[in-house]
């Protein structure tokens, strides 16, 4: 019975040592950001400056919203819920707001097709107010910690990558959490 009571006291000294490790390792917000003099408004870490190509070989680069804030959704052309949610984003694209709204997929990345396979492919889709970036291979989709589609990042106009949240995100959703940013 003596060692039952003493190992479980080493493995309460044990836990608390590690509790206080890892309390003491959490990583702070950063307080830099890429987008220039302004200054930070929001909590979080500066977003990834991503440069990727639309469907029609046009450039596009984050510091091109600078000042302004960014929706990011990431989906792929194999996600049902991806698909359901379009038609509702597509619209919210397509009104006049405050924030820019961009959409990427990942060709050769975790099932999705070619790059001109999903272009073709979405050519001859009914969506013509969402900006469609490719980010070949996931590269980026990396750096954003892209864990499952869809998945929605929320970028304020400070560039500060202020949330991101997996799973399906209705337009209500999203027009709430970017009035919440600055």
């Amino acid at each position: 019975m003596k060692r039952t009571w003493k190992w479980l006291g080493y493995v309460l000294i044990i836990g608390s040592l590690l509790a206080t490790l890892t309390a003491c390792g959490t990583k702070q917000p950063s307080q830099s950001n890429n987008m220039g003099a302004q200054a930070t408004m929001n909590k979080g870490e500066a977003a990834p400056q991503f440069v990727l190509n639309d469907l029609k070989g046009n450039s596009f680069q984050l510091k091109d919203a600078q000042g302004k804030k960014v929706y990011v959704k990431y989906w792929a052309s194999w996600c049902s819920i991806c698909l359901a949610g379009l038609e509702d984003l597509n619209t919210l694209a397509g009104q006049e707001k405050d924030f820019k709204v961009i959409t990427i997929v990942t060709p050769n990345y975790k099932g999705e097709k070619s790059a001109k396979e999903f272009a073709e492919w979405f050519n001859r889709q009914p969506y013509s107010n969402l900006t469609v970036l490719l980010d070949e291979d996931g590269e980026w989709a990396k750096q954003f910690g892209l864990r499952a589609y869809p998945s929605s990042f929320y970028i304020g106009s400070d560039g500060i990558l202020a949330k991101s949240q997996p799973g399906h995100a209705d337009n209500e959703q999203i027009v709430e959490t970017l009035n919440g940013m600055k």
